[in-house]
């Protein structure tokens, strides 16, 4: 799949620069010109985000999952506003608002090739929304909660102001205002709540600038946006009850504690088997909820793997994986999520000893 703007690498940076010196503001001026252009097609409240979502799309640098969460998002809010039938007026709307907030850079070159770049993308958002199903694009959340267990680790509460349809396995795209128009997923670390809020796991990794706000800066009471949940691979198939062998290892422990809760929700017989994996006991952040999860269910066994720790117990030793088939059974499916370096290898690991692909389930890549 090509990228987005496929001209020159001078012009990629050049239109990359232009959009990044667009202050989010800007947002008024799209709306109003688009107001002036086609009244009633975007809420104006939308518009911020809209706005942003639409501009990091045309500049997407070309990573998979953040092009794949930007489609997600802008096929929702096309299909989902009627937006479609006014793709030339709504692009037209946002090339003269960058082009009026981005002088001097907006050179004729450039507005060329930020031309092409849209139609590009208009074409993307329009197969995505062909696909993407109907519902919301977006849901406005406030953090209520914001834990920081280990330095480079935040625990996230939130509390949607609807409702978010997901089941656990999934994952959520998010968007702070502190970066509006980038989108990193996360999975929610719960099965779906009486009260509807959300939990979220996130790691703050060098290059995310996301990842590192959501850890490093947001606090109690700000808002964040959630995409539409996407399906990732380790839902539980409702046809099964079989006994479940879970690997996890860092933040991937989120979604496989979902599925914990999402069993503990409605018991069915079946036993579960969470291996969680860290370099250290330290480094193992959900413990306290961990321990509460072992207390309360017989059918559940938590194992720590600590793969750095030589002061842990020798059955706890080594990588998770590894711990992890110490402990499995014929009847298992085997559900993983992890750092790529855990999941690297795994799929041909497990089918090496025989055990069929139906019942491997590993997360599945956002690339479309």
């Amino acid at each position: 799949m090509p990228t987005l703007i496929d001209d020159d690498h001078p012009t990629r940076l050049s239109l990359a620069a232009a959009w990044a010196s667009v202050d989010v503001r800007a947002a008024g001026d799209f709306w109003c010109t688009l107001e002036d252009r086609r009244s009633g097609l975007l809420p104006h409240r939308d518009a911020p985000l809209f706005f942003t979502a639409l501009g990091q799309l045309v500049v997407d640098s070309g990573d998979p999952a953040s092009r794949a969460a930007l489609l997600l998002v802008l096929g929702r809010a096309y299909r989902h506003l009627d937006l479609l039938p006014h793709s030339t007026t709504i692009g037209d709307a946002l090339l003269a608002t960058v082009a009026r907030h981005a002088r001097p850079l907006w050179t004729p070159r450039l507005a060329l090739a930020a031309e092409r770049a849209l139609g590009r993308a208009t074409h993307a958002i329009r197969r995505a929304a062909a696909r993407v199903g109907d519902g919301r694009a977006w849901w406005h959340v406030q953090v209520i909660g914001h834990e920081r267990p280990s330095p480079d680790i935040a625990i996230l509460t939130v509390r949607p102001w609807r409702r978010l349809p997901f089941q656990p396995g999934q994952a959520v795209p998010v968007c702070t205002p502190r970066r509006p128009g980038q989108w990193r997923w996360l999975s929610p670390a719960n099965a779906p709540r009486a009260d509807g809020t959300v939990e979220l796991h996130v790691r703050a990794v060098p290059a995310g600038t996301v990842s590192h706000r959501l850890v490093h800066e947001v606090r109690p009471g700000e808002l964040l946006w959630l995409g539409p949940p996407g399906d990732t691979g380790l839902s539980l198939d409702p046809s099964r009850t079989n006994d479940l062998l879970l690997v996890a290892g860092g933040t991937g422990l989120a979604p496989l504690r979902a599925l914990v809760e999402q069993v503990a929700a409605a018991p069915d017989g079946r036993r579960v088997t969470l291996v969680v994996g860290a370099r250290s006991f330290t480094d193992l952040y959900d413990a306290i909820t961990l321990d509460k999860l072992q207390c309360a269910h017989d059918w559940l066994t938590i194992v720590p793997a600590f793969s750095a720790d030589p002061w842990a117990d020798p059955a706890e030793q080594g990588d998770a994986l590894t711990i992890a088939l110490g402990h499995h059974q014929p009847d298992q499916d085997i559900y993983l999520c992890g750092p790529p370096a855990m999941l690297v290898g795994a799929r041909s690991r497990l089918l090496a000893l025989g055990i069929p692909a139906t019942r491997i389930h590993l997360p599945a890549g956002f690339r479309r």
